[in-house]
């Protein structure tokens, strides 16, 4: 299982905000509906989303998901970065569209092979 600290180091992955490095996470979520992230994103789970704003921290500390992924370029906002360190959730930031970025961490999970 990958650490939190390993996604943060793929190419092109920025950290804004780091918990537990070494925190792993055992399953990825992709959505940006977040009830229905929170109905059905696992446990100890990295969410990757376009959703930039701390209602997505909120959801994310609920669903028990240990790090989440902003995708597309966007920034995060002060106030999402500050609720996440509240609540001791990671955000990481990176230009790869969704899609990639599911890729990539499924790679990390062995979930899927090299393209």
């Amino acid at each position: 299982m990958p650490t939190i600290q390993e996604i943060a180091s793929q190419e092109g992955y920025k950290a804004i905000v780091l918990s537990d490095t070494e925190a792993t996470v055992s399953q990825a979520y992709t959505g940006d509906l977040l009830s229905d992230v929170m109905g059905n994103a696992p446990d100890d789970s990295a969410l990757v989303t376009i959703q930039a704003h701390k209602n997505t921290v909120a959801v994310a500390s609920l669903a028990g998901i240990k790090v989440i992924v902003i995708c597309n370029g966007r920034a995060v906002p002060d106030d999402m970065a500050a609720a996440a360190k509240e609540e001791h959730v990671a955000i990481i930031a990176t230009g790869d569209d969704q899609f990639t970025a599911s890729w990539k961490i499924a790679k990390l999970l062995k979930l899927v092979g090299d393209a």
